[in-house]
């Protein structure tokens, strides 16, 4: 059978997923005590909903949503603007022998979970839900 260039195997290792939670902790923290020298990104109060590291751990993609759920654009840009002072940050707090370079997206889980709510809450799917 032929490999599958998109197929990663079963998933993160323990590794990846101890590394990423290592920087989720971490950069939450940078981002709350406005270590950042950046006035409007310490304005923005930000949730760290994932931190995922690539196999070798040299890129770490952290998901994010500002607090409220507006202006997720423009968090990201700050992000990014900022991205090698953060990065300088956290490998301050962190005893990696390399720091991540990290990439910003923004966290859409929250959405996804309302929009499944909707659709639960249609009056179909509640009739196929209730017959079973």
């Amino acid at each position: 059978m032929a490999k599958n260039k998109f197929y990663n195997g079963p998933g993160p290792s323990q590794r990846q997923l101890r590394v990423g939670e290592l920087i989720r902790r971490t950069l939450s923290e940078v981002l709350a005590r406005g270590d950042i020298h950046d006035p409007e990104l310490n304005r923005i109060s930000v949730t760290v909903g994932e931190v995922s590291a690539s196999p070798d751990l040299k890129v770490a993609t952290a998901y994010v949503c500002p607090l409220g759920g507006q202006g997720g654009d423009n968090l990201i840009a700050l992000l990014a603007k900022n991205k090698w002072e953060i990065r300088r940050a956290i490998s301050k707090e962190l005893t990696l022998k390399y720091t991540p370079d990290l990439r910003f997206r923004l966290d859409e889980t929250f959405d996804r979970m309302d929009e499944t709510r909707r659709l639960f809450s249609q009056d179909a799917v509640r009739q196929d839900l209730d017959n079973e």
